[in-house]
């Protein structure tokens, strides 16, 4: 076998190194069968398992982030929608506040325009009382020149005033009924 050995070269293995080689491979792939491959297998199994429930919680979660994005959606409508009555409400407020101040200005107004007349009818009541006290006096003073008597007795002089007074307001009475 030297011979044979010697024509292969540095390639030539004997019989008995195969042998024992073959044994030795089929040991050490045994072993590593029987230890490693199981524990791989156990390993690369698991990190299917992390990524598979990895990729399902990524798919919950995203679920659950698109739920509570409608339900943002959902309350932004609705507090868009409560802004939007709240501002008609503020709005009616506002213009009912608006009415009843025109109101109260109104009466304000009337009150103020009903005691201006009252001030001005006191006022002409009291100027037709000075007045005729003024006309009282130049009627008596008048009377007792065109009379060429004294009325100086005031219980008559009242008297004169008062029927000199009728017959103004009954001659100026019906001349006011005409125009």
């Amino acid at each position: 076998m030297n011979l044979a050995a010697s024509s292969l070269g540095p390639l030539a293995v004997s019989l008995s190194e195969l042998i024992i080689g073959t044994i030795a491979f089929l040991i050490v792939f045994a072993v590593l069968y029987r230890v490693l491959f199981p524990r791989i297998q156990q390993i690369l199994k698991e990190r299917t398992e992390a990524i598979e429930g990895g990729l399902e919680r990524a798919t919950e979660t995203q679920k659950e982030a698109e739920e509570t994005l409608d339900q943002y959606r959902a309350q932004l409508a609705e507090a868009r929608h409560e802004a939007s009555r709240l501002r008609q409400d503020a709005q009616e407020q506002g213009a009912q506040i608006i009415a009843e101040l025109r109101a109260q200005g109104e009466a304000e107004r009337q009150r103020l325009v009903a005691a201006a007349h009252e001030q001005i009818e006191a006022d002409r009541a009291q100027a037709l009382q000075a007045l005729r006290a003024e006309i009282g006096t130049l009627a008596v003073e008048l009377a007792s020149r065109v009379v060429g008597e004294s009325l100086d007795e005031e219980a008559r002089q009242r008297r004169v005033v008062d029927r000199f007074l009728a017959e103004l307001e009954a001659e100026s009475a019906p001349s006011k009924a005409t125009p």
